[in-house]
């Protein structure tokens, strides 16, 4: 397959119902999310906003593309969070460059992509200091925290009782209430597995 210029993927993408992934050269079709991803999303932009309501940063959708200068990197986090002035591309004006913090809900198909290679591009970005995974099948966050030495802090988050705190927010985050409803929504590896058996 050819390799595309930024130039052909902004344009394909201004044009398309279906989310694309870009870096160097290679365009990914981003995979339709569950309703249980939908519904962590939405509760973690829900606490995110009820938290930072009046301050200095603002929570995005997962509609803000990301572009990674260093990397070159055009992406869609589930959860965005950008504090002070918001710094675009300067050609590729709806494009962000300086995400605070990025959280990402885990599914089956991406989440080794999410833990590794995006979260290496994610590095490069000088204003990104929290990184939040958040898993659908079990009550778990991971949380990775930059630290003044350039190295990432992990800290995992499980159990009805825990807590995510976020620093460079100045807020504290309650699983039970980043899981609160979802449980309605099967798991997406368990619908999966339904639907195969289904006649």
């Amino acid at each position: 397959m050819p390799l595309v210029t930024e130039d052909e993927y902004i344009e394909l993408e201004r044009k398309s119902l279906v989310k694309h992934e870009f870096c160097r050269g290679v365009i990914t079709a981003m995979a339709g999310a569950s309703a249980r991803h939908n519904a962590l999303c939405a509760n973690m932009i829900g606490l995110l906003f009820g938290a930072l309501r009046g301050g200095p940063c603002a929570v995005l959708t997962s509609d803000q593309r990301v572009h990674v200068e260093a990397t070159g990197l055009f992406t869609y986090p589930d959860v965005v969070v950008v504090c002070g002035a918001p710094q675009f591309h300067a050609k590729y004006r709806e494009n962000l460059l300086n995400p605070r913090v990025l959280v990402e809900v885990l599914s089956p198909t991406t989440a080794r992509h999410d833990q590794t290679s995006k979260f290496s591009h994610y590095r490069m970005l000088p204003s990104l200091v929290e990184y939040v995974l958040v898993y659908q099948d079990e009550r778990r966050i991971e949380h990775y925290r930059k630290l003044p030495t350039g190295q990432w802090l992990l800290t995992e988050c499980t159990g009805e009782e825990a807590s995510v705190e976020l620093p460079a927010l100045g807020c504290t985050i309650q699983l039970t209430d980043v899981y609160a409803g979802v449980d309605r929504f099967a798991p997406e590896a368990e619908r999966q597995g339904n639907e195969g058996n289904e006649p």
